[in-house]
């Protein structure tokens, strides 16, 4: 067997096909060409990588991100928050609308070596404008957003509606109303922001469907997915049951250690971890990157195999593209992460100024993006 590279020596974790264990990957091609026991086959390899002592996962994805530089003080370059950290795929959470996508496309997806999406915020100026673009509602304009869409098929995987107080003003639940048929009519999922009042938080959930994402969802702000009396809200339970995404979306004030833990003390557990990242969590904190986010994951107590799972396939599936990412299935996208748990102690702070501490962390050590190798720096 010949093959362009040899990922050799480490443990393969793939919720994706549900192999887990000592095995050696071959890429070429910029695909996976297959994943065997060392040993089992003769590989003639042009290139080898020595992941001794590392996990080796398909490629980390993000479906919360803001990437979009042409958003002032907030847009952070793709490759930043992607290949230099472990990530493979990012993708933008409504940065850009229907007026300026042509202007992200060729800012942040055609010169990053990370794969880049976008999920297009119904309104048009997207946040270019600033944090309220759902209060006018003439800015959204459904058939505009259709044609980009079509335009855009192979980037655009759904639409973004910010629905907390601050956002949409005195819109209410209309903004995603209008992004929901809209997202229904291109075929393709809404991604939800959730947060202060008004609208309420029920409203949202009664009108999203199977396949749609409620970013945010673990907050500890007043009104989210638990009620007063420490269940989850019927709202909640009747959009779980839907088939509705619940995506941790960590940003700067949407992440709660104490809601995580009540909400897995139910039975509830995040469907993806994503990170909300834009310029300033990245420089300052909480969040700084995927991997940490994750390492937050472990120590609520989850184990290694759903936090990996919960950061490659399951988004992978969110964003429609399982096919192709998410898995080392044999043909897919050679987009790979090679990681350790290092030993160490962390300090592990939520959005709420929690702090948690640990004994270990999730450090990426190479992103493999279509096979190409980029080794990650750590500070």
């Amino acid at each position: 067997m010949k093959a362009d590279l040899l990922i050799h020596g480490g443990t393969v974790i793939d919720p994706s096909t549900g192999i887990s264990g000592a095995f050696d990957v071959a890429v070429s091609g910029g695909k996976i060409t297959g994943v065997f026991k060392p040993g089992t086959a003769i590989v003639e390899a042009g290139q080898t990588l020595d992941a001794s002592g590392s996990y080796v996962s398909s490629g980390f994805i993000d479906i919360h991100t803001h990437i979009y530089e042409g958003v002032p003080a907030m847009g952070v370059t793709p490759d930043r928050v992607g290949i230099d950290q472990g990530v493979t795929t990012v993708v933008d959470a409504g940065s850009s609308g229907a007026a300026n996508f042509d202007d992200f496309v060729r800012r942040s997806i055609e010169p990053s070596k990370s794969r880049v999406y976008a999920w297009l915020n119904i309104s048009a100026p997207g946040l270019v404008e600033g944090r309220s673009e759902l209060a006018d509602l003439t800015k959204l304009d459904p058939k505009e957003v259709l044609a980009v869409i079509e335009r855009n098929r192979d980037a655009i995987i759904g639409i973004k509606a910010r629905m907390s107080g601050s956002v949409v003003k005195t819109s209410g639940i209309r903004p995603l109303q209008i992004a929901k048929d809209t997202a229904r009519e291109a075929g393709l999922p809404v991604m939800v922001h959730i947060g202060n009042a008004p609208p309420q938080l029920g409203d949202v959930l009664d009108l999203l469907e199977a396949g749609d994402v409620v970013t945010h969802a673990f907050h500890g702000k007043a009104g989210g997915i638990l009620s007063p009396d420490g269940g989850l809200i019927p709202q909640a339970v009747r959009a779980l049951e839907r088939g509705v995404l619940f995506d941790v979306g960590h940003g700067s004030s949407s992440f709660s250690f104490d809601t995580m833990k009540k909400a897995k003390e139910l039975g509830i557990d995040p469907y993806s971890i994503s990170t909300d990242l834009y310029l300033e969590n990245l420089e300052r904190g909480p969040v700084y990157s995927l991997a940490l986010t994750m390492t937050k994951l472990l120590a609520m107590g989850y184990s290694l195999e759903q936090v990996v799972a919960w950061s490659t396939v399951a988004p992978a599936k969110a964003i429609q593209r399982e096919n192709e990412i998410g898995t080392l299935r044999e043909g897919a996208e050679a987009d790979i992460t090679v990681f350790r748990l290092v030993q160490e102690h962390v300090s592990l702070t939520d959005s709420e100024g929690t702090t948690v501490q640990y004994d270990q962390q999730l450090l990426p050590q190479y992103t493999l993006r279509a096979g190409a190798i980029h080794h990650v720096q750590h500070k």
